[in-house]
């Protein structure tokens, strides 16, 4: 697998980094939370899914949790790394259950809808 613009950037003004290649993640489904215009839900954000935030996005009709082969998805469990919607993600701060994201891995165009401040205050530990 290959990045799809190796000048990407994450939040932090670094190189994007790869989230996560198992499970296989992101909009084009090389590793990286990259982006494009066809990407409407904005695939950017690198978190750490957590058994909390697959609950919510459950109740709110978005199961990550049931594999979908058709889509090259195996479902998600509790710290796998995932490539999730900018808004999906704001949604669950809104609700109180956000999962903590990787920065180095988390593209800058998640800086639009949410500010670096609020970001670092969700960093996965190392």
């Amino acid at each position: 697998m290959r990045r799809f613009d190796p000048s990407a950037r994450n939040v932090l003004g670094g190189p994007l980094e790869f989230c996560s290649m198992n499970p296989l993640t992101g909009w084009f489904r090389n590793g990286c939370c990259e982006t494009e215009g066809l990407d409407h839900g904005t695939h950017v954000v690198c978190a750490v899914v957590t058994k909390a935030f697959l609950a919510h996005q459950l109740r709110v009709g978005n199961d990550l949790i049931t594999p979908r082969p058709e889509y090259r998805f195996a479902g998600l469990k509790p710290g796998d790394h995932w490539c999730v919607c900018l808004t999906r993600w704001k949604d669950a701060l809104d609700a109180g259950c956000a999962p903590p994201i990787i920065l180095e891995a988390t593209h800058e165009e998640a800086l639009v809808v949410v500010p670096l401040e609020t970001l670092k205050s969700y960093a996965a530990e190392a």
